[in-house]
């Protein structure tokens, strides 16, 4: 079968397909820390499906055992036992330090699952939430992220919240009262372009929710699965939230989502469920990224330190493999400069350049673009 071109993609796009996103680039392979485009150009992508592709692009054990299990069985839903299922919950429950997991489609659905949970467990309805935090676009998790133009046309989504600064502790203690079922929060905002807090807020929040009798959720769709260094970006502080909702680096870019919780916070039988979540296929990809995450994890701290000596003149915030720099409203210039000279980066939120790269990137990789992306910025500077 013939590849198509760029503008193939663009004129089929746009006569079927929903809009979700502008774009101008087809990726058509992806190896390691490089993807290619339609046209064969190679690029080193420090975007990896926004932290998803944590091992690499087609890393080959991640490769072998969706393929090796698809095979065997793609689908049987949730009726039955699915093969790799109880194995990969013992695995996240292991490393998160957490008790039972359930498994979703994505962040967003554990997010839904996360709000449904502390509602029937508690027996509250309300929530706080962040200023500039993201949590996913279904009506649950987009009722308790904050950006008001993705979030108000479609309001009222059904959740009683409210939204206190981020990093704001007593405005936060103002809020939290003995009716809140939780406080939903991202260790590190990484839409809002890498903002992190000191440890002193996570533990905050977590004597705040003691105080009241609610629940404290952490979104670690972005900064778990070894993005930071650690396995939850949570495990940097002294305390562990009680749900914790994972996603986009657990397979590698199979579709999954995963809520893990403390002791005595679980689901009732039939309270919760899907037809497609912790599938054989999705399961076995999860299970082979983490073996691959496990052997590299000890060396990410020293790999995201290794980017901040190299852009040190721009004041970079990072944590593992997780880097934002404020470079206002010159960013998307430097993210099209740096795409003309063979590196993928992304524009967060309020002119903050977003890198997270795949965790297996290689120190030449890295130093190369450190280059392109100095290079760019002196360039759209001047």
């Amino acid at each position: 079968m013939e590849m198509e071109t760029t503008s193939q993609f663009k004129a089929l796009d746009e006569r079927y397909v929903m809009p979700a996103f502008s774009r101008d680039m087809a990726i058509v392979k992806g190896e390691g820390s490089t993807v290619w485009d339609a046209e064969g150009k190679a690029y080193l992508d420090c975007v990896a499906g926004i932290a998803v592709c944590s091992t690499g692009h087609c890393h080959p054990a991640v490769v072998k055992a969706i393929c090796d299990q698809a095979h065997q069985l793609i689908h049987c839903s949730n009726l039955y036992y699915v093969p790799h299922q109880g194995d990969l919950a013992k695995k996240l429950v292991e490393i998160t330090g957490m008790h039972k997991a359930f498994f979703s489609n994505s962040g967003a659905e554990a997010m839904d699952g996360a709000l449904k949970l502390a509602r029937v467990r508690t027996g509250k309805k309300k929530f706080v939430a962040f200023t500039h935090g993201f949590h996913g676009r279904t009506v649950g998790s987009l009722a308790v992220t904050h950006k008001p133009a993705i979030r108000e046309p479609f309001e009222p989504l059904g959740v009683i919240k409210t939204f206190v600064e981020y990093g704001d502790l007593d405005a936060l203690k103002k809020v939290v009262d003995k009716d809140t079922a939780g406080v939903i929060f991202e260790p590190i905002q990484g839409e809002a372009g890498v903002i992190i807090p000191p440890d002193s807020f996570i533990e905050g929040i977590r004597e705040i929710c003691d105080d009241a009798g609610a629940l404290m959720i952490a979104d670690e769709v972005q900064t778990g699965m070894g993005r930071t260094g650690k396995w939850l970006a949570m495990q940097h502080t002294k305390v562990q939230a009680d749900i914790v909702t994972l996603a986009k680096g657990i397979a590698s870019g199979f579709p999954m989502g995963a809520l893990v919780a403390r002791e005595d916070l679980e689901f009732k039988k039939s309270e919760h469920g899907s037809t497609f979540a912790g599938g054989p296929l999705a399961c076995a990809a999860a299970l082979a990224t983490i073996d691959v995450i496990e052997k590299i994890l000890p060396d990410v701290t020293r790999k995201g330190e290794r980017f901040g000596k190299g852009l040190a003149a721009y004041n970079p915030r990072i944590r593992g493999l997780m880097i934002g720099m404020t470079i206002g409203d010159i960013c998307p210039g430097v993210q099209k400069t740096c795409a003309a000279q063979g590196v993928l980066v992304n524009c967060a939120a309020d002119g903050n350049l977003r890198l997270v790269p795949p965790l297996v990137i290689m120190d030449a990789e890295i130093d190369r673009v450190v280059g392109v992306i100095n290079g760019a910025l002196g360039k759209v500077v001047l």
